[in-house]
């Protein structure tokens, strides 16, 4: 048919006007009938024979709509059992009590349970760093300590050992490493030995010197406190000394994972050490980028750079600019930002991009830094203010852009870094870090970066230090990912004080040893919250002062990297609204608070969004930076104990010798439905499988052994189990088994509880049966509890990963559920779901009858010759598309046999013209989001087969040159030729390959996710998709009390038509635009002390150059073994400075 038209879009001849960008909400019915009048009457089809066809008319639509609601609903209360279920509960009301869920009761519980929990953490904690500092303080300098001296377990040693080329075989190590038995211990998920501590030092520390020897021989005394600690309290994980110097000592010994590549662990660059080690810090680094900064040291800016960040943490605030003649942001940060991991990614790729050129400037960038630091209408972290300028050299002191902005108060504390082999004289830059409070370094290769891109930590603890007992503060840290494979984790932390006098009256020493510090795992935090007593959707969640997760049913990172904390944004684990952002800032403030919301909930697969309501109720965790939240829905107020103590009291055997109890047996199965049991913890000697029949049979293995009143067994969870169990039975006695499933086309019948049981008739159902068997994990049975009516689940169809449908081979069942309500006096719950499950090709046979002009189950309606009829779903398939869709707009049936093979997919793949359409005229609504805990496959390393970029090549002359070969210059390249032997190329070094992940195949990403819910529209209408010569006529209807849109349409007479294609795929993404994102911050607040200034701080330790000249045999040596193709050993690495330590 043709309809005039000029735009190729969706025209309404209802409410809704029809094209891109959405419109608002329906125009006015006297409008819809002025457009009735001017359009002509429905035009007719050719069909066969001489009949002629029209578009069926609103009201006969509306008729099929009728019918095909009754047929649902039929068909739901006949085998649904929702009535029947409800009389079931209530005539065993004597085997169970209505509980109720009082939150703020629950939540205070809650935060007091873990406040307990952390406490006995921070007793341990703060007896470590006293005994700490005891020691450290008794020890006695040994100038002359050899490695034989000192005897300890090496965590690496192992590893090293079966590698014959290892460095320490290769040398010869002297020391007297300890070999140690160990035993698997599932608390640690580990093999560990409880007598022994062990110490693991980084590649690029030498165990030989002097100064980590003396440490090994004072912290050697912290094992017995170690293994005191765990006596006193047994459920203790890792304890951790982090020092200063490098070294780690931790207890239980365990050997160090084995990396792929290099180990590249520091133990001060781990999140823990780095929030424990010093207080906040606004931090401007400044680059020079003048032309005399070759290529090399550039490329060495640019690495140190990136180092400089990764000693940042979400606490912190920072920025990055290039300077010559004139300063300017390396990105589009033009104010101080927080050292977050999505922040620090901007500022890293940017870094790649500077050019050098011009001269330099020093003036304008310690202006364009002090303005930044001066600037207080941002968010800051307001404690350390510092600048870290790396340069390559110069002359000019700026002493003027001093005395202008930092003396003589010296707020600012400027740290300079002198960058690659130069002869320039480097006293301007010593001068600028003494005298403002900072420290100057030299960066002349490589192997200096990691530790003088740290060491600046030592100078910021110096106040916290001086100032004692008030600075010896426990601190909680973000979520992240354990180094020992302990998995996620939170660590108290405390520093550790360097309490040593150089003599009688000398100053107090300001040195920080290093931080003290116990993990606590979430999953131990997790235990001490309510388990199934909540509901399927009901849950506990917990947030720290940056508004970071700890707690959430959310948090479910899919890779982690153990450089960076887990930081999951409460307002992206959920979906953001106004009234979350309120409750977010209040936790954070630390208050009380309750509020009841309506809200947007994304269902458990991802694929659609429910609108419901739910009850926050909040409380800060005292002695801690966190604060709980408890959600719950209204009709999780009230839940179901079972109370079988009448009937256990009378079983003196085993549990199994209930009668309800057989029911649960296979041999069951085949007369009362297959049973799953959700897979949960009901007695500690239970053991788990992913395989539901296997988990049954241990299952009911160990019941054969459990007494009733056994004290390893969950009684709440194995009592409701069992009450499930004979209350789902007779369900099956009452309704299902007296039912002829085949008359009304189903393949099953099932119901879900919350006990944990989910029975499926018949029991060869259970061969195709997909669903979770925790239904508290099955989205159907999660969507039924927050939805009214009756919840349709077609099959989910990925096109990426699924082929189609194969209904010749496999019978496609359609899901169709609904809730439970119980009422019990004035108390409503929602205890179960019911539901059935629909043959997919009878059932669409039946949605062409029900939507067709039939009035009795004969043959089909005929069209005389001479009459008009209007067109139906049944006679007329080859002209009229007929559909049901449901809420997330997903095919749920057609009556287009060929596409149901196509039924579970998202419209838009087949039928994109008419889906935009149902957008366009609010049938739908989008929602999008971010995931930031997705994992992407690695993306392939470009420039393969090239050499290292930016790699300086000596020329033959060069070669040739005596004095080329003893320069600092061939130093420093050797260095680097050797590194990248080692590295494959340090500078693009994998960080998750070269911390030692060997798991690491994935990598972090964002991805962007898209659904659609019903939008505002709740009315029948008609409109017409507005498109020239291939314009369609189509009726849209919502079927109440379910999550369906019937929709009629004309099939298409052409594909001119194809304006756009609405995507519900995730997407890999960059994330919303961060440059934008920081121009409106979200509420933070950072840690309550800060010590950044004391009056007694000595600052006349602020480094000095100290170059240490090269060996010629070694040079030469190296050289012959790269000549001759041999790969060379690393040799044990010098510092290019006197480091404040030493």
């Amino acid at each position: 048919m043709a309809v005039p038209a000029r735009t190729c879009g969706a025209s309404r001849l209802g409410p809704a006007p029809g094209a891109l960008p959405r419109p608002g909400p329906p125009r006015p019915l006297l409008l819809l009938l002025l457009l009735l009048l001017l359009l002509p009457p429905p035009p007719l089809l050719a069909a066969r024979g001489a009949a002629a066809y029209s578009f069926p008319q609103q009201l006969t639509m509306q008729h099929w709509a009728r019918r095909l609601e009754q047929e649902i609903d039929g068909v739901m209360r006949i085998f649904g059992g929702v009535q029947q279920l409800r009389e079931i509960y209530k005539d065993n009301r004597n085997l169970f009590e209505v509980q109720e869920n009082e939150p703020q009761k629950l939540v205070e519980k809650v935060a007091g349970d873990i406040e307990s929990l952390l406490d006995r953490k921070v007793q341990a904690l703060k007896k470590l760093a006293d005994a700490a500092e005891s020691f450290q303080k008794a020890h006695h300098w040994q100038d002359n300590i050899k490695e034989e001296d000192i005897v300890y377990y090496d965590a690496k040693a192992d590893a090293e050992l079966d590698d014959p080329e290892s460095e320490d075989m290769e040398r010869g190590s002297k020391t007297s490493t300890l070999r140690l038995d160990f035993i698997e211990d599932s608390n640690f998920k580990n093999k560990v030995n409880y007598s022994y501590t062990a110490v693991q030092i980084p590649t690029d520390i030498y165990k030989g010197s002097t100064v980590i020897l003396n440490e090994l021989n004072w912290t050697e005394a912290l094992e017995n406190v170690f293994i005191e600690n765990r006596r006193q309290d047994p459920t203790l994980l890792w304890q951790v000394f982090g020092s200063a110097t490098g070294v780690t000592r931790y207890y239980p010994a365990t050997p160090w994972r084995a990396p792929k590549k290099i180990d590249l662990y520091d133990v001060r660059r781990r999140p823990w050490y780095i929030q424990g080690a010093s207080s906040p810090k606004d931090m401007v680094i400044i680059v020079d980028v003048s032309g005399s900064v070759s290529g090399l040291t550039l490329k060495l800016m640019k690495t140190s750079v990136c180092e400089m960040l990764d000693t940042l943490s979400d606490d912190d605030y920072v920025n990055v600019a290039s300077f010559n003649e004139k300063a300017q942001p390396v990105s589009c940060f033009t104010h101080l930002v927080q050292a977050n991991v999505r922040n620090k990614k901007v500022f890293k790729e940017a870094v790649q991009g500077m050019v050098a050129k011009g001269t330099t400037g020093y003036k304008a960038g310690f202006e364009y830094a002090f303005d930044q630091l001066q600037n207080s209408n941002i968010t800051r972290a307001n404690c350390n203010k510092m600048i870290m300028m790396f340069t390559d050299g110069g002359e000019d002191r700026v002493q003027d852009v001093f005395e202008k902005y930092n003396w003589p108060n010296r707020t600012v504390r400027v740290f300079t870094f002198s960058v690659g082999q130069h002869n320039y004289d480097v006293t301007p830059l010593q001068w600028m870090a003494c005298a403002n409070k900072g420290y100057y370094f030299e960066i002349p290769s490589i192997g200096a970066i990691r530790i003088n891109t740290q060491e600046y930590l030592d100078v910021l603890g110096r106040p916290m230090v001086l100032a004692g007992k008030e600075a010896k503060q426990v601190q909680w840290t973000n979520v992240y990912e354990d180094a020992l494979g302990l998995g996620l984790v939170v660590t108290g932390t405390l520093p550790v004080f360097n309490l040593t006098q150089d003599g009688p009256g000398e100053k107090k020493n300001q040195l920080i040893l290093g931080v003290m510090g116990i993990d606590v795992a979430l999953n131990d935090i997790k235990r001490l919250t309510p388990n199934y007593t909540l509901g399927a959707n009901g849950y506990v969640f917990a947030i720290d002062l940056n508004g970071y997760v700890l707690l959430h049913p959310n948090l479910k990172p899919q890779t982690t990297n153990f450089r960076e904390p887990v930081t999951l944004d409460f307002l992206d684990a959920e979906l953001e609204d106004e009234n979350k952002e309120e409750i977010r800032r209040s936790m954070i403030d630390g208050n009380k608070g309750h509020k009841q919301i309506r809200t947007l909930v994304k269902s458990l697969d991802e694929r659609y969004i429910d609108e419901v309501t739910r009850n926050y109720t909040w409380v800060p965790i005292r002695s801690t930076n966190y604060s709980l939240g408890l959600v719950l829905p209204p009709y999780s107020t009230f839940y179901l104990q079972a109370n079988l103590s009448d009937q256990i009291l009378q079983v003196k055997l085993p549990i199994s010798k209930l009668k309800d109890f057989e029911f649960l047996l296979p041999s069951s199965f085949e007369s009362e439905g297959h049973v799953f049991i959700a897979p949960r913890e009901y007695c500690k000697d239970l053991n788990a499988s992913d395989n539901n029949t296997e988990f049954l049979k241990n299952f009911i293995e160990l019941m054969e052994k459990v007494t009733p009143d056994s004290k390893q067994c969950n009684n709440f969870l194995l009592h409701n189990l069992i009450l499930d169990t004979g209350i789902t039975q007779q369900l099956v006695e009452r309704v299902w088994r007296d039912q002829d499933l085949n008359t009304y086309s189903l393949l099953a019948v099932f119901a879900a509880t919350d006990g944990g049981i989910t029975r499926v008739f018949p029991n060869k159902a259970a061969e195709d049966w997909t669903e979770n068997p925790e239904p508290y994990n099955a989205s159907f049975y999660r969507r039924s509890l927050d939805n009214h009516g009756y919840i349709f689940k077609p099959p989910h169809q990925d096109a990426l990963l699924r082929p189609p449908l194969e209904l010749e081979n496999d019978t496609v069942g359609i899901l169709v559920s609904t809730a439970v309500e119980l009422s019990l006096g004035r108390r409503t719950l929602r205890p179960a779901v019911v539901g059935v499950k629909l043959d997919l090709e009878a059932w669409a046979e039946k949605f062409k009858v029900l939507a067709s002009n039939r009035t009795h189950q004969d043959q089909p309606q005929k069209c005389g010759p001479s009459s008009h009829c209007e067109m139906d779903c049944e006679v007329n398939n080859e002209d009229l598309l007929c559909v049901l869709i449901d809420d997330g707009g997903f095919l749920v049936l057609s009556n287009q046999n060929h596409q149901w093979d196509q039924v579970g997919k998202f419209f838009s793949e087949v039928d994109a013209n008419l889906m935009l359409a149902l957008y366009n005229n609010s049938f739908y609504t989008r929602k999008e989001s971010y995931d930031y805990q997705a994992a992407c496959a690695p993306q392939p390393p470009g420039n393969l087969g090239a050499a290292p970029r930016g790699v300086f090549v000596p020329t033959i002359a060069d070669f040739l040159n005596l004095a080329w070969w003893t320069s600092a210059a061939a130093w420093s390249l050797f260095q680097q030729l050797l590194y990248g032997l080692i590295y494959h190329s340090w500078f693009q070094a994998d960080p998750a390959e070269a911390e030692g992940n060997p798991e690491a195949r994935e990598s972090s990403c964002v991805m962007k996710q898209t659904q659609y819910y019903f939008g505002s529209v709740n009315v029948s209408y008609n409109a017409i998709i507005d498109c020239g010569n291939c314009s369609r006529l189509f009726h849209a209807q919502r079927l109440s009390n379910t999550n369906l849109l019937f929709v009629v349409a004309e099939k298409p007479l052409c594909s001119q038509c194809e304006v756009g294609r609405l995507l519900q795929k995730e997407t890999h993404s960059d994330g919303p635009e961060q440059c934008e994102l920081v121009q409106r911050p979200r509420y933070r607040r950072g840690p309550h002390i800060c010590f950044d200034y004391n009056a007694t701080e000595d600052t006349s330790d602020c480094g000095r150059g100290a170059s240490f000249p090269p060996s010629l045999g070694v040079l030469v040596s190296l050289q012959l073994l790269l000549l001759l193709g041999l790969p060379p050993r690393p040799q044990p690495q010098v510092r290019a400075h006197a480091s404040p330590r030493l």
